[in-house]
């Protein structure tokens, strides 16, 4: 688990990132971590992230591969705004056992446990690929990429989005997704009975349906065309089922 922690100061930081990003900032002052995303104009995923509250400061919490880039892109938008954005040494130690003094809950779901900022990196060998995918969490790289409507990725569920903030970079796709479309797509979690790699095509009754994303043991998440899920699903020699729709996760 590579990440990189940005520290985010300045009288404008909180404006500045309320008027880019997909959640509200007014939560981060009740809750101390937020979950959110930055997107195009055009409603597609740049990079998913966690805001931690750090006194006047916030914290920016992101997958390593995406910084460089997360970065050009805040200071793009940052203009003559009074904000500052710098690399920090800190790391983040998380673990779904007993919390430390100092962690805070991962606002996506409570299966993924705690996370504390400070000098030291790791966790506590808990199987996150197991709990993402029984949980349908998706992870950068994997499931996120530069093609994912974040709708259809689950966010709302995952408390990354918010719906009465105003406007920020993306909002008008992502709110028309919610309120005028029904999803035809999305992420699911299967049952798999057979060998079938990730990155494996879906089929339906032989037609395309998707694609088999994170897999543990016999569960994964998959991309899927739901209009088509009614039908015999295969990725290979696998035999695929839908489950049950994952529970929510805890209200905010």
């Amino acid at each position: 688990m590579a990440r990189q922690i940005y520290r985010i100061t300045g009288a404008d930081a909180r404006e500045f990132l309320q008027n880019l990003v997909t959640n509200d900032m007014g939560r981060l002052e009740r809750d101390g971590i937020l979950y959110a995303a930055l997107l195009t104009p055009q409603g597609k995923y740049l990079a998913d992230f966690l805001l931690i509250r750090d006194g006047d400061a916030i914290l920016l919490d992101v997958d390593a591969a995406l910084a460089t880039g997360l970065l050009q892109r805040l200071n793009m938008y940052r203009l003559r705004a009074d904000v500052q954005i710098e690399a920090t040494d800190l790391g983040v130690s998380r673990g779904t056992g007993p919390a430390p003094e100092g962690a805070l809950a991962d606002p996506r779901h409570p299966a993924l446990g705690w996370r504390l900022y400070g000098q030291e990196s790791g966790d506590d060998g808990s199987d996150w690929t197991a709990l993402r995918v029984a949980h349908c969490i998706p992870a950068s790289g994997i499931e996120l990429t530069p093609e994912t409507y974040i709708l259809e990725a689950g966010f709302e569920r995952l408390h990354g989005v918010d719906f009465r903030k105003g406007c920020y970079v993306g909002q008008e796709v992502t709110a028309r997704m919610k309120h005028k479309t029904e999803l035809r797509k999305g992420l699911t979690t299967l049952a798999i009975e057979g060998e079938a790699e990730p990155g494996s095509a879906i089929t339906s009754d032989g037609r395309p349906a998707g694609t088999l994303l994170s897999r543990a043991g016999n569960q994964a998440i998959a991309y899927l065309r739901f209009e088509r899920s009614t039908g015999e699903l295969r990725a290979g020699a696998a035999r695929l089922s839908l489950l049950p729709p994952v529970d929510s996760a805890a209200p905010v």
